[in-house]
């Protein structure tokens, strides 16, 4: 690398080797080199490549391409591929076989790795991305490791959606991210990514800016004199690239360039000024025509590019390749790479300028002849479909055929891809194709539209696929049907779906038959988001008549879950409980083939056991849901079932299992780009965060759940999310704002938009809230209609909980004995229900009212019990209050340091505490904060885990905490 290009990076220089030098420590924020064409960002990144690898680090480069932004996760294959490929006998060993299993399906060269293992489907595109995260802090064990990807603005959507998920969630190892990007260009998602993680401090933006007369007289020096050196610079506007090219003119014709200014073109599609567009045309020109006609092959063949496919599109000889490259190479326009036999564009616009200016006529051929080179190698359907898709001839079936293998291939994946070559194939049938050969391509391009929350789009495709079909009905229409109006729901049209299904109802012979099952589904669900409970049990019932009249076992499976999902909200508890045992019979009964065209049937059913109190129902329903899901690519389910899973892992008390899951689906919602479904994982995840103490991600997922649901028709989950954000901001101090938002969004003091029996629970939280702003008559009055609620759904839990609320009331109105009475029968009817966790939370209440009625030894048995059960299930605020409680009554508190005995470095009890909470990211202060001790206290506490565990960072106990 020349000093003369770095020339005004000082300050760049200066940031990117403090970068290089916190590898030593650990993981460093991300670098984003961002500024406009030209601007130097490839200079930056190469001179950081240097300065990297002469400090011991293992630097991987790659860059994307503007031409090849429909090759799936491209970016990581040129940066990653041949590097994997090399080492492949020292990572197979260490390589989890699942990971393995994920990683082949973005490196292509990883063919040493079993294929046969299952990969998850397009809604869990996460676990590649997770793989990935895996693979790079695999390749950081030895050494830091500097992955540099360049030109993200052209980034194919999969490769972006990656580099989003590792900016969210970094490598948790020495390795550092450099990025360049343009800045008006870049994808929506990767822009978002980059502003969050700027914000939360994940990555730091280096902008640049163009050169100044001096320093572009400093760049210049020995090229120009002073006058030319001030021209270029006007002409160039200091930008490095367009410097360079211009310099090179002059020193081509010895002539001053400001004579050139009537005389010059603009080069097509490149937005460069006339001058530097001009003084490219001119270097290529001088180019040998072997040499050019090379170079025009290995534009079309990809940058970077090997020699056989350039050859190929050449129609040349490998050893005429070989040959011009030497020519190439000393004049600059293509250079080498650190893989061997391939090569790259000195510039992307050098490439951009030497494809645009090839004969568009010659350039179709070259584009057939790389396919067929690829097709004769042996390559993925998905490698010749960039070229197929830029040269085939319409009507051209073959053609067709391996773009649809394509698509087939991205879909789980590279979902954007795969509607691109989706909707390229349709474009490509000819006039004359049957209906039948279109609707086979509609059908997984609306799909896979879907899987990327482009639901307008999928919508759209479908109307398509129906219009195709015959008028009369038949499984098919009757199938897109009621899809279509599933999508109108989501989309807030839910006028037009009940019109869409009250037609399709008025046009069969029976609006009766099992032929009508699925439309009077779709009805009972937009009942659903309509908060008409009974409408939705009334279709419900009807279905299912019809469904068993038909004897439809799967049908009926469907509408009696639909139908108990409906008892289950309207809070008809006994009539609930009595379908919920029909539907389950129906749905036990069905084969997994069975149930996986009726898949929504165990979702509802999971979900309404889980509002019945049928945890264990709910449990075995929901995970034979997931498997089928997963078995058979319908991962559209899973973010309803995730949340459900999770939620009954945290009421079961198990907060490891319910914390992973719940993170896999909050992954998984951020990738699909549908704002409900995200809106309801970051709910649960708050609730679950804020039951195991972090208090801070409880808030930020609450706060983000409301946000994002705020402005949207969807009453149900806005007052969820009211819930969930009430709970964090009581608990964190702020009940007056907690107390707004339930008033608000969840209904007013009687929240009315929370369904029957969850409302219990809301009312407990308004009561606390009001208690917390000193207002006993209200919270009275609050603690009145739980119990009234509680009767009316008539489940132990909600009893429970109507149950502490009116003891929280006593309490506060100085009447301990009956406060005690009541909150030990909650924590009994909590337990019974299977709720430990919150049996425990009722007996802190207990104790504190024994503690109040000076009942020492009872409160002291009671506490101990909750301390003990609470510091099992790991919740840990509610264990950090419970000792608060028993320390006031002089009793000390010792907590063994593990459940087993043992803990890493002998921590103790609190200390493993301290670190765990280190783990997850908190400051001290917050750390503080869950535990109730003075931030001295953690001081000394996390001092001392420092010195057990021989470690000098943060990081450094985070790693042993893992590893442990």
């Amino acid at each position: 690398m020349h000093a003369r290009t770095l020339v005004g990076r000082a300050t760049e220089l200066d940031r990117i080797d403090r970068a290089i030098s916190a590898l030593d420590s650990g993981p460093p924020p991300a670098i984003a080199v961002v500024g406009e064409p030209g601007i130097g960002k490839t200079f930056l990144l190469a001179e950081l490549a240097t300065r990297a690898d002469a400090r011991g680090a293992l630097v991987l480069h790659g860059s994307a391409s503007e031409m090849e932004n429909d090759l799936p996760f491209w970016v990581f294959v040129d940066a990653l591929d041949e590097y994997v490929r090399g080492i492949s006998p020292q990572l197979l060993p260490v390589l989890d076989q699942d990971v393995g299993a994920e990683l082949t399906t973005v490196l292509p060269s990883l063919t040493f790795l079993p294929r046969d293992i299952p990969t998850a489907g397009q809604h869990e595109r996460y676990r590649s991305h997770r793989a990935v995260r895996t693979l790079l802090e695999l390749l950081a064990r030895e050494r830091p490791l500097v992955l540099i990807l360049d030109d993200l603005h052209w980034a194919d959507p999969a490769s972006v959606e990656l580099v989003s998920a590792l900016l969210h969630r970094p490598p948790a190892a020495a390795v550092l991210l450099a990025l360049a990007m343009r800045p008006n260009q870049m994808p929506r998602r990767l822009s978002v990514a980059v502003e969050h993680a700027e914000r939360s401090g994940e990555i730091e933006r280096l902008n640049l800016q163009a050169l100044t007369p001096a320093q572009t007289r400093e760049v210049l020096a020995g090229r120009a004199d002073s006058d030319l050196a001030t021209l270029l610079h006007e002409q160039s506007g200091g930008n490095p690239f367009y410097l360079d090219q211009l310099a090179r003119a002059a020193a081509r014709t010895q002539h001053d360039t400001g004579g050139r200014t009537g005389s010059v073109t603009s080069l097509p599609g490149v937005q460069v000024p006339p001058l530097v567009a001009a003084s490219l045309n001119e270097e290529l020109g001088l180019l040998s025509p072997a040499a050019r006609l090379v170079l025009d092959g290995a534009a079309v063949a990809g940058d970077p590019f090997e020699p056989e496919l350039a050859a190929a599109a050449a129609q040349v000889t490998v050893t005429d390749v070989v040959e011009a490259l030497d020519e190439l190479l000393v004049v600059d326009v293509v250079r080498t790479t650190d893989a061997p036999r391939r090569f790259r564009f000195r510039h992307p616009i050098v490439r951009h300028a030497v494809y645009e200016t090839t004969l568009a006529g010659w350039r179709l051929g070259a584009h057939e002849r790389c396919a067929r080179d690829l097709a004769d190698g042996g390559a993925a359907a998905t490698a010749r479909a960039h070229h197929i898709a830029r040269s085939a001839r319409p009507g051209d079936l073959d053609a067709v055929a391996v773009l649809t293998e394509a698509g087939t291939q991205a879909s789980t994946r590279a979902p954007q891809t795969a509607a691109h070559w989706f909707g390229i194939a349709l474009d490509l049938l000819p006039a004359t194709a049957p209906a039948a050969a279109r609707i086979e391509l509609l059908l997984p391009r609306a799909g896979a539209l879907a899987t990327i929350g482009e639901y307008p789009d999928s919508y759209t495709v479908l109307l398509q696929a129906l219009e195709l079909l015959p008028a009369e009905p038949g499984p098919l229409r009757t199938k897109l049907t009621a899809s279509c109006a599933a999508l109108e729901q989501l989309l807030g049209h839910h006028e037009q779906a009940r019109r869409r299904l009250h037609d399709a109802l008025d046009e069969l012979p029976d609006a009766d038959s099992p032929e009508s099952v699925p439309f009077m589904i779709e009805l009972a669900m937009d009942g659903y988001f309509a908060l008409r409970y009974d409408v939705m049990e009334e279709w419900s019932r009807r279905a299912l008549a019809a469904a068993l009249r038909g004897d439809d076992r799967c049908a009926a499976g469907s509408a009696a879950a639909a139908l108990t999902l409906a008892g289950a909200l309207a809070g008809t508890a006994q009539r609930a409980q009595t379908d919920a045992t029909q539907a389950a019979e129906l749905v036990d009964n069905l084969s997994d083939d069975e149930l996986a065209g009726q898949l929504d049937a165990l979702a509802y059913l999971a979900l309404a056991e889980l509002y019945l109190e049928r945890y264990p129902q709910a449990a075995q329903h929901a995970d034979r849901a997931t498997a089928i899901a997963r078995a058979t690519g319908q991962g559209q389910f899973l973010p309803l079932l995730q949340p459900t899973r999770a939620t009954l892992w945290l009421l079961e008390g198990a907060l490891g299992r319910a914390r992973e899951l719940i993170d896999e689906a909050t992954e998984a919602a951020r990738l699909s780009n549908y704002p409900r479904a995200l809106a309801w994982v970051l709910l649960s995840r708050s609730a679950i965060a804020l039951t195991a103490g972090d208090l801070q991600l409880a808030l930020a997922d609450a706060h983000e759940s409301v946000e994002i649901i705020r402005d949207l028709d969807e009453r149900f989950i806005k007052a969820w999310a009211a819930i969930s954000l009430g709970e964090a901001l009581l608990e964190s101090g702020h009940p007056k704002r907690a107390l707004e938002i339930l008033l608000e969004l969840a209904g007013g003091d009687q929240q009315t938009q929370v369904f029957a029996g969850s409302r219990v629970n809301a009312l407990e939280l308004l009561t606390r809230c009001h208690l917390a702003l000193g207002q006993r008559d209200e919270a009275t009055r609050a603690a009145q209609r739980a119990r009234a609620w509680a009767a009316t759904v008539d489940l132990r839990f909600a009893t429970a909980v109507a149950q502490r609320a009116t003891a929280a009331v006593e309490l506060d109105a100085g009447h301990p004995d009956r406060a005690a009475e009541l909150a030990l029968a909650a924590a009994r009817g909590a337990a019974d229900a299977g709720v430990p966790i919150e049996g425990a939370v009722a007996q802190l209440l207990a104790g504190r009212a024994l503690t109040q009625a000076q009942k020492r030894d009872r409160a002291l048995a009671v506490l101990k019990q909750a301390t003990a059960e609470l510091d099992r299930r790991g919740a840990t605020r509610h264990r950090a209050a419970a000792e608060q409680e028993l320390r006031r009554l002089g009793e000390p508190v010792h907590r063994r340091s593990a459940t087993d005995g043992a803990s890493p470095g002998g921590l103790t009890g609190r200390e493993q505490e301290i670190a765990r909470l280190v783990a997850e990211g908190m400051t001290n202060a917050q750390i503080a904060a869950a535990l109730f001790l003075s931030p001295k206290t953690v001081e000394t506490h996390l001092r001392n885990v420092f010195r057990k565990l021989d470690v000098t960072s943060r990081l450094q106990v985070a790693r042993s905490v893992e590893r442990s």
